[in-house]
């Protein structure tokens, strides 16, 4: 059994650099450097630690579809970045994950801003398992307009 991280080399640098805007920047820049399909909703994490994160982006050309609302692929992009944060600085540091899947409501129009918040309330790891990590998305007035649910494999690392 294994518990919860609460001071993986992730979260730490989030701790460091989340003190100032540029700090936060320079953050989500290098999580899009990671995984760059992340940077074509140009991210902006809010709030990352054990059990929550919470990923803003913003209504953009490069990100409407054809009525002029949020497209539906950038919302499901804003979700799994938003499920791989919280997964990366929740398991233990000998763990790791990969998405395995997704299921994704589209609850209505998204007009504005989003923020996405991700939740994941488990601090005992078992071995090799598939978690579901719930997300919700809303717009600059609160409204939910995504729910999603990331599924993750979560397994120990491979020894070197």
């Amino acid at each position: 059994m294994t518990s919860t991280n609460t001071s993986g080399p992730i979260l730490r640098r989030w701790q460091r650099l989340s003190r100032s805007a540029l700090g936060r920047w320079l953050f989500a820049r290098a999580a899009c450097q990671r995984a760059p399909y992340f940077a074509t909703i140009k991210p902006s994490i809010g709030e990352l630690r054990p059990a929550l994160c919470r990923v803003a982006m913003r209504k953009r050309k490069a990100v409407q579809n054809h009525i002029g609302t949020v497209h539906a692929i950038a919302m499901a992009n804003l979700c799994e970045l938003a499920a791989g944060l919280v997964t990366e600085v929740t398991i233990p540091q000998g763990m790791r994950w990969i998405p395995r899947g997704m299921t994704i409501e589209y609850l209505k129009r998204a007009e504005t801003h989003l923020t996405a918040a991700a939740h994941l309330d488990k601090n005992e790891w078992l071995g090799a398992q598939s978690i579901g990590v719930p997300v919700t998305v809303s717009d600059a007035n609160g409204q939910e307009v995504v729910r999603a649910v990331v599924t993750m494999y979560i397994s120990p690392r491979r020894e070197a």
